[in-house]
Formats: C-alpha cells, sequence, structure tokens
C-alpha cells in the first residue's frame, strides 16, 4: 500500500508540478490504492486520452489477428486500400506493412515530431492524405512516429470487420473489461475544439466516419486503468482472453527504439515497464515486477512535464 503521508506529499508535487493533471488512479496487485482528482474532474468524467488511443487501437488489432480478419502483420498496407493506385515516386509505399505502422517505422517526408497533422485534419480524405505521406520519403524500418499511421490501421480495421473500430472496440474489447459502450460521436464540424479540445466525446472520427486512430477516445480514469490491468493480467479478465497472450509479449518486447506495437518502453533500476502515453501527460503505465498500474488523465497544455518522471521519482519509491 502507498503510505499515507508519502501521498499526501504526491498530492502537493502533482499540484505544483503536474498542474494540468486531471486524475490518477494507481492499482496494486488490480486493487485500488491511490485515487484524486482535480478540478472538477471526478471518477465519472470522461476525459480525452490523446495517444493513449493507439495503444488501445494495438489492442484491437491483436484482437482482429486473433479473429482471422486480419491474417498477418506482414501484410502489405496498400493491399488494403486498392483504389488509391498512386505508385510511390521512391517505390517504398507499396513495401509498408502493418508492422511497419504498429511499431511507427513506416517512411514519412516528415522530420520527426513534426507530422503535418493540421494537414491531415483539414484533408478531405485522410486515408489518401495519410497513403500519400507514407510514400514521399524516408526508409521503411526508421522509426518516426506517425498519428497517421495509426489512422490507416484504424482504417483498416474498419474494412476487414465491416464496422467501425469504436464499434469493433464495443464488442470485443470494452465491454468484455466493463468498460462502458463508447457512443458514437455526432460531428457536425472539424474545428480544433471538435477533434482535439473541449467539444470532443465518444471517439472522434474524420470526415468518411473512419473512427480515429491516434486520437480521440475519452475514458474515465479508471477505464484506463482497467485497459492497463488487463495487460497486467497477460490479456485475461475474469478468466476470459480478451487480448492474445502472444500479442501482448509482441507489443512490449524490448527493442532499440524502446517503442512496441504503440507502447512506449521504459526501464528503472531493473524494472521493466510498458506505458501508453498521450500529449499533455496522459499516461496508462504498467509495471508487471510491482503488479501495478497507474492511470494519469490531463488536459492539454504545450510542454507538459513527462509522467514518467512523476512514475519513477515519486510513485515507485511509495509502493510496497
Amino acid at each position: 500500500m502507498i503510505d499515507k503521508k508519502l501521498a499526501k506529499n504526491l498530492h502537493t508535487i502533482i499540484l505544483n508540478e503536474y498542474e494540468n493533471t486531471e486524475g490518477i488512479v494507481i492499482l496494486k496487485a488490480g486493487e485500488i490504492v491511490f485515487e484524486e482528482y482535480f478540478g472538477n474532474t471526478n471518477r465519472k468524467s470522461k476525459l480525452h486520452i490523446a495517444s493513449v488511443t493507439k495503444s488501445i487501437l494495438s489492442a484491437l488489432i491483436g484482437i482482429a489477428v486473433e479473429k482471422g480478419y486480419i491474417k498477418s502483420t506482414e501484410e502489405t498496407v496498400m493491399k488494403y486500400f486498392p483504389e488509391y493506385n498512386f505508385i510511390s515516386p521512391n517505390g517504398v509505399r507499396e513495401n509498408v506493412t502493418i508492422q511497419n505502422l504498429l511499431t511507427m517505422t513506416a517512411p514519412y517526408s516528415f522530420d520527426d515530431w513534426n507530422e503535418p497533422l493540421e494537414a491531415l485534419c483539414t484533408s478531405p480524405d485522410w486515408i489518401k492524405f495519410s497513403l500519400q505521406e507514407m510514400g514521399q520519403n524516408g526508409e521503411i524500418g526508421t522509426f518516426k512516429y506517425s498519428t497517421a499511421g495509426a489512422h490507416l490501421l484504424s482504417a483498416i480495421l474498419t474494412r476487414v470487420a465491416g464496422k467501425s473500430t469504436r464499434e469493433f472496440a464495443n464488442e470485443f474489447l470494452f465491454t468484455q473489461i466493463g468498460i462502458d459502450r463508447i457512443n458514437e460521436y455526432p460531428m457536425s464540424s472539424y474545428g480544433y475544439d471538435d477533434l482535439f479540445g473541449k467539444k470532443v466525446k465518444g471517439w472522434v472520427h474524420d470526415p468518411n466516419n473512419i473512427t480515429t486512430g491516434g486520437w480521440g477516445l475519452t475514458l474515465t480514469v479508471r477505464e484506463m486503468a482497467r485497459f492497463g490491468q488487463l495487460y497486467l493480467n497477460n490479456g485475461f479478465w475474469n478468466g476470459k482472453q480478451i487480448v492474445p497472450p502472444e500479442w501482448i509479449a509482441q507489443s512490449i518486447k524490448p527493442n532499440l527504439n524502446h517503442y512496441g506495437y504503440m507502447w512506449w518502453l521504459f526501464e528503472n533500476d531493473g524494472l521493466h515497464a510498458f506505458a501508453a502515453m498521450g500529449d499533455g501527460g496522459n499516461t496508462i503505465c504498467c509495471i508487471p515486477q510491482k503488479a501495478l498500474v497507474v492511470a494519469v488523465a490531463s488536459h492539454f497544455i504545450p510542454n507538459a512535464k513527462d509522467r514518467w518522471m512523476l512514475i519513477k521519482d515519486h510513485i515507485l519509491p511509495t509502493i510496497c
């Protein structure tokens, strides 16, 4: 359990150093050992979890592979979009695989961390835009973080399953582990607040009703923690397999990029951690050796302080 005095110190540290935090839930062996909310947020508040969405999408792709909707992660991306038959100038687009999208090793022309997200969101066809960006420049195998690539995975899932990623998640993931069904978000416009800001609810979709793969999902902090616990449980919930264990093992397998199947990988004093991370400090961090899940929801601010530092320096030392 967390020491009460240290828990009080954690409260102060969050207020002083991580001031945009909306809520935090810590699970130890599946039980809540610390929970606190800030501002007007409470345990029922649905919050935009930003790029944490990508790790949930990864789980959905794993489920789809096991169910046979997707034969292999080695399949090429363009196979799923035959109507987009433009040829890449450097001949690489045709060889990009689902595996490359999952591991952020698809080729793009933009400088790392400078993806033209605004151009994507103002495009009438996000799939076309994403595919064109994927083949303009760069080398297959080089790490380059891409939200457009995650959107292509959502589009692939939609095509093979015959339903939206949101609906697929409700059926095969969320309702299976006690997370409320995610309702459709009836978007009437595609401004910043509709896509990223205060208006976001449910799960955002593009102008062609493809659920966003890289962001746009709203969950409570407890639901975030519940998803993390599913991964600590090796994909099982109440004795029922939800996510294939072998998919989880591959998703968090150490590598030189410190990035698995849309999970960030960390190490601290011999402890191995994997985390879903999003802008503003949204995090689901899992530390198997401590049977620990830390879920943090935050509203967006520029240059938010890294939540891994909060976990490493202030949470781990409090866990017995």
